[in-house]
């Protein structure tokens, strides 16, 4: 199917990470043109746009900086021109389960700025282009989580922001494009457990991975490449032109509660 994708410009942060990286391939097979974003990891961004059949540029900055955030966008517009579509999926999943009671401030602050702050930077970012841009069609996909859906338990830094992002921030945000690209468009995607490297040691214990299935219709851990194609699929105009402002979550039927008792 046409996605409609070919030569436009697409940013993906967190690039160098295991959707980042998987959603900029997908892009490709579209024939996007890609501005690839990494910060610790460059040298997978690197070797990641070397693979890709595609335009592509790439760009390093702490996104929860807003000088640099701000660079990141003027670079991209100067190399590949206004982007049409931004993918904010740049993010932290802290590993240790801390309760609340005990969670320190510098753990919350760093979470919610890496996870929350920076998406709010980006796409401010975008919107300043886009105004100037003379574009009518937009998307910008939100990458959450199913943390934010269903809360996580020892991780509620995790969860709070990536809420934040998911519901206020998206449905906010779809009712801003529209007053500067009139056909744009804001959404968001909640993976649940996904094999990347982020999710590896959950994975690997097999107790642990018994109790997620029970909570969820298909008994399976998401693929890289099902998260991907969906934003994808959101951020094409052809595939996705009426739907704004939705939370689409990939997570095999995951309902928060036990579905099967064996």
């Amino acid at each position: 199917m046409d996605t409609g994708l070919e030569g436009r410009v697409v940013v993906i942060t967190g690039a160098s990470g295991g959707i980042g990286s998987v959603t900029a391939r997908e892009f490709a097979q579209e024939g996007a043109r890609l501005a690839l974003h990494g910060n610790t990891r460059m040298d997978r961004v690197e070797e990641l746009a070397e693979e890709l059949p595609v335009d592509c540029t790439i760009h390093q900055a702490d996104l929860t900086d807003p000088d640099e955030t701000e660079k990141m966008f003027r670079e991209i517009r100067s190399g590949l021109g206004s982007p049409d579509a931004l993918v904010a999926n740049a993010g932290i999943w802290p590993e240790e389960d801390v309760p609340v009671k005990d969670m320190t401030l510098d753990r919350w602050q760093r979470t919610v700025t890496t996870d929350q702050t920076s998406v709010f930077l980006c796409s401010r970012e975008y919107f300043r282009i886009l105004e100037k841009s003379g574009l009518d069609r937009a998307s910008l996909v939100i990458v959450g989580s199913t943390a934010a859906v269903f809360g996580e338990e020892g991780h509620a830094d995790y969860s709070a922001a990536k809420a934040a992002i998911t519901y206020g921030l998206t449905r906010s945000l779809k009712n801003e494009i529209v007053r500067l690209a009139p056909e744009g468009r804001v959404n968001a995607v909640c993976p649940g457990w996904t094999r990347t490297d982020m999710a590896k040691p959950g994975i690997e214990d097999s107790d642990a991975l018994e109790e997620v299935y029970k909570t969820r219709s298909l008994r399976s851990v998401g693929q890289p490449e099902e998260i991907a194609r969906t934003i994808v699929f959101l951020s094409s105009h052809r595939l996705a032109s009426h739907i704004t402002g939705e939370v689409i979550t990939v997570a095999g039927g995951m309902e928060g509660r036990v579905i099967h008792n064996e």
